[in-house]
């Protein structure tokens, strides 16, 4: 490989480096930047022979999973609170390089049977969390970068692993969340909570009971005002969450992805070919920099940095040519959405905006009337059984519940996970692969199979309960 490619390929990501900066590669043509398929395929990992394919994997039963949280600041104590409800867990450590942050989480167990030990004050203090030996699952909510070397690091030390998302930032830690799981043949779930909300299972179910005929195209996004959250100095440790938009691309796809993955059997009898993304420029970041600079000189470092587009647009075509839209906006003043749309040959299903709406066999939507008896007829097992309970221990709107309940009783059922580590990569994987079409004038990327051909007989997600539903919950 030439030096020139071997640079570019590190700069963009697909040799497992985020993408340095865009004008750095859009100011060569693209004879220049365009790498030749077969570097194309060795930098994404297409000759990655499976070790063990953990699709559909069920491990040994866990009566009690015993957990350790890493990262206490915005979503972990949420955590921490919400699996503190559950039965059959025992709550042994919690971790925050910030001492305050990991004593602040122990209160909230106070009238608990939880005793956890607390691990801080030192930037690997989590590692000491992940030796211990009486710790089967590491709950990881800290910022971005450090998903992947937690994750890999737990599951070297005999655990599974639950991350928030996203599970990776480049393709290179993608690939090794997939090598480690299966190497170790511990689970790697991203916490990818949107694919338990309420309306996102019900299409789902629908869509298994084929309500919807072949679904031929799904649309997600993660458009949310961020802009004075990402600003504020309080908000997220050190402002790691506003230096992430020094990126250009789909920055968070997963939101709007995973649900939509599901539905159309993604990594289970399907597979993204290749995506084309494109960026806005930024109109809105580097002004509001300015703006709080004029009052505040902590600001000042950040009135010089290039931002990322404010609004991109990721279009994924699979295997079996069907298409996905995925958008990306923190910056505007949008209403927030996640669009969730699916379509099918026979009918189609929209989120966002709400209401909730359902179309079967013609141009029209379904009034609430219609709506009714088709929403008893398919709602899920798992929402008949927790859904009320979520509403009340909560986490936006009980979907984070579901979702670490579904979690802790397949790993005490020994059942396979909902999300496995091909889904935390691929998910993962669509932002630096974005970041590469982006800064290539939006050229089409081909994206990599992280199952190495497994997708092809891999089963679809199986939403019943299927042998499990024996966790109790106390309220």
């Amino acid at each position: 490989m030439s030096t020139k490619r071997r640079d570019f390929l590190k700069l963009t990501g697909l040799a497992g480096i985020s993408m340095a900066g865009a004008g750095v590669i859009t100011s060569c043509s693209n004879a220049q930047t365009q790498p030749e398929k077969t570097e194309q395929a060795k930098a994404s990992g297409k000759n990655h022979t499976q070790q063990f394919n953990m699709c559909g994997y069920a491990a040994p039963k866990l009566e009690t999973v015993r957990i350790g949280f890493i990262g206490l600041g915005n979503r972990g104590p949420g955590a921490v609170q919400r699996i503190s409800h559950i039965q059959g867990v025992e709550i042994k450590a919690l971790c925050d390089l910030r001492t305050e942050k990991a004593e602040a989480a122990k209160k909230l167990l106070e009238n608990s049977s939880h005793q956890p030990t607390l691990y801080s004050g030192k930037a690997e203090a989590w590692k000491e969390l992940c030796d211990r030996k009486d710790i089967d699952l590491v709950y990881i909510a800290t910022p971005w970068h450090l998903h992947t070397p937690m994750a890999v690091y737990a599951m070297e030390q005999g655990k599974h692993v639950a991350t928030e998302v996203p599970a990776a930032k480049t393709l290179d830690e993608c690939w090794q969340l997939v090598e480690t799981s299966e190497r170790t043949r511990k689970h790697c779930m991203m916490l990818e909570n949107c694919c338990y909300d309420f309306f996102e299972m019900l299409t789902l179910n629908m869509a298994r009971q084929g309500l919807f005929g072949e679904i031929i195209h799904g649309e997600g996004a993660y458009i949310h005002d961020l802009l004075d959250m990402n600003f504020n100095k309080e908000t997220y440790h050190d402002m790691w969450r506003l230096k992430e938009n020094f990126r250009n691309g789909s920055l968070y796809p997963t939101h709007g992805l995973g649900p939509i993955c599901q539905v159309m059997n993604i990594n289970r009898g399907d597979q993204m070919d290749y995506l084309v993304s494109v960026s806005s420029n930024d109109f809105m970041m580097k002004e509001k920099a300015v703006q709080l600079a004029a009052t505040d000189p902590f600001y000042k470092d950040y009135t010089n940095k290039n931002y990322r587009g404010n609004i991109n647009t990721t279009t994924i075509r699979t295997k079996k040519g069907k298409t996905i839209m995925v958008q990306h906006d923190v910056t505007s003043p949008r209403p927030y959405s996640r669009i969730h749309l699916v379509s099918g040959t026979k009918g189609v299903a929209s989120k966002w905006p709400s209401p909730e709406r359902i179309a079967t066999g013609h141009e029209k939507w379904l009034t609430d009337e219609e709506l009714a008896p088709l929403r008893e007829q398919y709602e899920p097992e798992l929402i008949k059984k927790l859904g009320e309970m979520a509403k009340k221990i909560g986490g936006h709107g009980g979907m984070d519940f579901l979702m670490d309940w579904r979690l802790i009783d397949c790993l005490r059922n020994g059942l396979p996970l909902d999300q496995d580590v091909y889904d935390a990569a691929l998910w993962s994987a669509v932002a630096p692969l974005s970041e590469w079409s982006v800064a290539n004038r939006s050229n089409s990327i081909d994206v990599p199979d992280f199952t190495a051909g497994a997708w092809q007989k891999n089963a679809p997600v199986d939403i019943t309960l299927r042998g499990g539903g024996t966790t109790t919950v106390k309220v």
